[in-house]
């Protein structure tokens, strides 16, 4: 094998240009072309593919181990640039080619268990068993390639809006977060455990009591909570906090970070300031506070228009409080057979509904699943006043709002998605005016929605004890193509309103010692007005480089059950590190 004996690489494959330039290439073998005189390598590196040459002008030797060469073996080439005679459009170096004189064989490889190729439909999990190869895909890499610079755009606007980057701590004292959270054993304090941070919240507040007025940090969060697409257990969020400001401060701060990080990483311009929506109407009109607004297709209240009707589904969601709401989906009569209606009934089941009623104007005579209690103009009727023409559908839910809107939110997305509605763009949107508090029906009891350092609304202090309902909170939330990117709130500054606002979520004076003891401590010495969020630096690179999964670009991700394949984290304790740590294991 090869050693680099003098040769030092000069440039990036696809960076190699400057026709008759003595260059000196250096990665990975693409594809080896062999045609008894002519051998082509396509030498690839993380910035793309070059060709390599050899011809019956090249020394024997080099000739040979050009010959020799096979796939994922690591080479360094010098040689002369110049003209390719056949050009290749689809390559940024596709007319030109490097004539080799000398070729170094670093590494030989094995046969890899699969292609490395950008277009794969190799199974994700032998590609997560095998990520370092995986990770060699142009795409993979540009991916991460992206997500690296939208680190360094972060760290360079917050620095020139005099922002001062800060690392707290990564072992903590657990604290609620409204997640499981990932516990580490002492081994000095044993019986003992720190928690991994869900965020830095308190510590972050604390900075701002402690006088730092502006902090940042690209901060890894944990949470044990199930995975999905959008889900890692572990994270990255661009944290920051502000003193000395309210909310229209912090959401213009955020914006021009966004308008900046869109236009350095991807040089595309995004109009500010951002539109908002309150939480309310965002239930009301999308059935989720994250809503696509992309595409239309809202909610619609048909309760008043079945007040009366003797169908009995209808009449008890209404008698109980309810209300019966509706979606239209365009044109969908023709692609949705009653087959696949009967699926999107299931489906509405699964996630909470009782059923799903529905009309499917296929036909000149609209079917309704309800039409024996209903007259033929009533129905017309009905139709009239959503706005359905022939062709379309139309899919119903009757029970209380909180299940109504959910499930016809589910339903709007899956619908818009199988129809293809969805077109492509940056639709920004903060949601603004989240209710602080949200009944608990197991507990009976009301919960904060956000966290408790949240500052409630100045009017709706009043209601804390008589109404909770009624208390908005401080709160915003940035949303991006229906994913939520980041969740922020003005935070309670306050000795006496915090502790009542503790209080009022039925913590004992006990609980709040054990669990916020130091930050309540803190709070008697003075605290600045301060207010902040958490942009999610993971989910932001996964919808900027247009992908539909975290794991694309996340280097090393963990699949749904929370482990590593490759690494095959987690593993099992040695009986040594469990018995000095106090730890023994139980069979579940």
């Amino acid at each position: 094998m090869d050693t680099m004996n003098g040769l030092t690489r000069t440039n990036y494959c696809a960076d190699t240009e400057g026709i008759g330039k003595t260059v000196v290439v250096g990665g990975y073998v693409q594809k080896i072309r062999d045609i008894g005189n002519l051998i082509f390598i396509d030498l690839r590196d993380r910035t793309g593919i070059v060709q390599l040459a050899f011809d019956d002008n090249t020394d024997r030797a080099v000739f040979e181990k050009a010959r020799s060469c096979r796939g994922e073996f690591v080479l360094l080439a010098r040689g002369v640039v110049r003209e390719r005679e056949s050009k290749n459009k689809e390559l940024k170096t596709g007319d030109i080619e490097v004539f080799v004189d000398d070729l170094r064989i670093l590494s030989k490889a094995q046969t890899p268990p699969f292609e490395i190729l950008n277009d794969t439909n190799v199974n994700e999990e032998l590609r997560l068993k095998y990520r370092y190869l995986d990770l060699r895909r142009n795409v993979l890499q540009n991916n991460i390639i992206i997500r690296s610079k939208i680190a360094k755009a972060a760290r360079d606007y917050f620095a020139d809006n005099g922002f001062i980057e800060i690392e707290t701590p990564m072992m903590i004292k657990s604290t609620p977060e409204g997640a499981r959270d990932y516990i580490v054993p002492s081994r000095i304090h044993n019986g003992s455990f720190y928690a991994l941070p869900q965020s830095p919240q308190i510590y972050k507040q604390l900075l701002m009591i402690a006088g730092f007025d502006r902090y940042i940090q690209l901060a890894r969060c944990f949470r044990d909570e199930d995975l999905r697409a959008d889900r890692q257990p572990e994270f990255t969020q661009i944290d920051l906090e502000m003193s000395f400001v309210d909310v229209e401060d912090i959401l213009s701060m955020a914006e021009g970070f966004i308008k900046y990080l869109f236009k350095t990483v991807l040089d595309a311009d995004i109009p500010t300031p951002l539109p908002r929506m309150s939480y309310k109407d965002a239930m009301e009109r999308y059935g989720t506070d994250k809503p696509d607004t992309r595409f239309g297709m809202e909610i619609q209240n048909m309760t008043d228009m079945v007040r009366d009707s003797e169908f009995v589904v209808f009449r008890s969601a209404i008698e109980a409080g309810g209300s019966v709401r509706a979606i239209v989906v365009p044109d969908a009569a023709a692609v949705y057979t009653r087959k696949e209606v009967d699926k999107l009934v299931d489906y509405a089941k699964g996630i909470g509904a009782k059923g799903l009623a529905y009309v499917r104007w296929a036909d000149e005579e609209p079917n309704a699943s309800f039409k024996k209690f209903f007259t033929h103009d009533e129905i017309a009727s009905l139709l009239s006043g959503v706005g359905a023409k022939r062709g379309d559908i139309v899919l119903i839910v009757a029970d209380k709002d909180s299940v109504t809107l959910p499930v016809l939110g589910a339903l709007r997305l899956v619908t818009a998605k199988r129809m293809d509605m969805i077109p492509d763009g940056w639709n920004f949107l903060w949601i603004t005016d989240f209710p602080f508090f949200e009944y608990n029906a197991e507990t009976e009891h009301w919960d904060a929605m956000h966290h408790p350092f949240t500052m409630p609304k100045d009017e709706c202090v009043q209601y804390l004890d008589s109404d909770p309902g009624k208390v908005i909170a401080k709160a915003y939330d940035l949303v991006l193509n229906g994913i939520e990117l980041s969740s922020g709130s003005i935070r309670i500054n306050d000795y006496e309103l915090q502790q009542k606002m503790f209080e009022s979520l039925g913590l004992t004076d006990e609980e709040i010692e054990a669990k916020f003891g130091f930050l309540v401590e803190a709070y008697k010495y003075g605290a600045a007005p301060h207010g902040g969020m958490g942009i999610g630096l993971d989910r932001l690179a996964m919808l900027m480089t247009g992908c539909d999964s975290l794991r694309d670009v996340t280097a090393f991700p963990k699949v749904q059950n929370a482990s590593e394949l490759m690494s095959q984290a987690p593993g099992k304790g040695d009986k040594a590190q469990l018995d000095e740590l106090g730890i023994m294991i139980t069979e579940k």
